[in-house]
């Protein structure tokens, strides 16, 4: 054998070696990370249980609570009834009406038609609705309505600001983006929706026109002991005032679980359309949650954790919806009564916990990783 022949031998055996010395050590890190989060994982339960459950008992709360990090479920709870005239329970099975969590729906409708070419968000929408055209709203862009930033009156014809200079939420403006949908698809917004809940894996959610189930938790006003009845749900989400693309999505709390997961992994959008939808474009000055910063029908935490979230609220029906991408977290709230003669400060009031704990939790399970991690490479 000459030289040549030796070297070659050689470099095989040192690669193979290099590379079995990689594998062990990528196979050892692995090991490492999964006791950990295990260890991890078990101490968000504990933690979630105990503070959470006491925010159930201390508000005598009727509704459905799980926290999701990917497949794993860290806290789960459904109490309460899903019907107060049949006492029929709650469960993993009941159908919410979601209200303004519809919104980030919707807006992500909209950057699907410009993924395709069929718009622009920087389009004015008088290229697309003919009301529009030669008024005081012609200026007003489809980002605008995304952002909340349009000036539009949800209670007057009306401008409550120049187009681009404030934030003033707006139903009126999403029900405008759901007619743009149809217009530059040719499709109802319903079917525009079903095929988005059915990439996203949601298997239970439908709209207030579509849902043909039985386990509606419909929407209720009062308490537990004096329960009163929401009519004409879930039809009347579909009236002007609140309009499907606005708030008039109905779903569960798998479903938005499966939603955060599919829409943050980069299942529904192009990476660089994600970031646009939840990328900061205003600012929001929350009545119950504060300051906040805002993307396309979206929310988000000035600050750690990062979190992506959205409050929602028709008569008798509040929800709440966060995700925390870092930790691949989904906390989802869900009720079908508010006591509105406490205010709707009050009525959110268990919704507002949860998230103050789950924010804290998040933040110190982030450290605790960390921490986990540099101590066990410095051994």
């Amino acid at each position: 054998m000459n030289f040549k022949s030796i070297f070659f031998l050689l470099s095989l055996m040192l690669t193979f070696s290099c590379k079995s010395e990689a594998e062990k050590r990528a196979e050892e890190t692995a090991s490492r990370n999964s006791i950990i989060d295990s260890t991890i994982s078990q101490f968000q339960k504990k933690l979630l249980t105990e503070q959470i459950d006491s925010v159930f008992s201390r508000y005598h709360f009727n509704g459905s609570v799980a926290v999701i990090k990917s497949d794993e479920i860290l806290y789960e709870k459904h109490n309460g009834f899903e019907n107060f005239e049949t006492q029929k329970k709650l469960d993993t099975s009941s159908v919410f009406a979601i209200a303004s969590l519809s919104k980030q729906f919707t807006a992500v409708l909209v950057l699907l038609q410009e993924e395709q070419g069929k718009l622009n968000t920087n389009d004015q929408v008088s290229q697309y609705l003919t009301a529009f055209q030669g008024n005081q709203f012609k200026n007003i862009t489809i980002k605008e309505l995304l952002n909340h930033t349009s000036g539009i009156s949800d209670f007057g014809d009306g401008l409550l600001s120049e187009p681009g200079k404030e934030f003033h939420y707006s139903n009126k403006g999403f029900r405008l983006l759901g007619q743009i949908i149809e217009k530059v698809s040719g499709k109802s917004y319903d079917e525009n929706v079903t095929v988005l809940f059915a990439k996203a894996g949601m298997i239970n959610s439908s709209t207030a026109t579509s849902f043909k189930g039985s386990n509606l938790a419909g929407a209720h006003t009062g308490n537990a002991d004096n329960a009163q009845k929401v009519q004409n749900m879930p039809k009347r989400l579909a009236e002007a005032s609140i309009s499907v693309p606005a708030g008039g999505i109905l779903s569960t709390v798998n479903d938005l679980h499966r939603w955060n997961t599919a829409l943050y992994n980069g299942k529904i959008l192009k990476p660089e359309t994600l970031n646009k939808f939840s990328a900061k474009s205003s600012e929001r000055n929350h009545q119950i949650l504060g300051k906040m910063d805002y993307g396309f029908g979206i929310m988000m935490n000035i600050g750690k954790p990062n979190a992506y979230f959205h409050t929602g609220y028709v008569k008798g029906a509040p929800s709440l919806l966060i995700y925390y991408p870092e930790s691949q977290t989904s906390a989802i709230i869900l009720s079908n009564i508010a006591d509105e003669m406490k205010g709707k400060n009050a009525v959110f009031n268990p919704h507002k916990e949860i998230k103050r704990i789950t924010d804290a939790i998040q933040n110190t399970v982030i450290d605790l990783r960390k921490e986990m991690i540099k101590s066990d490479l410095e051994k």
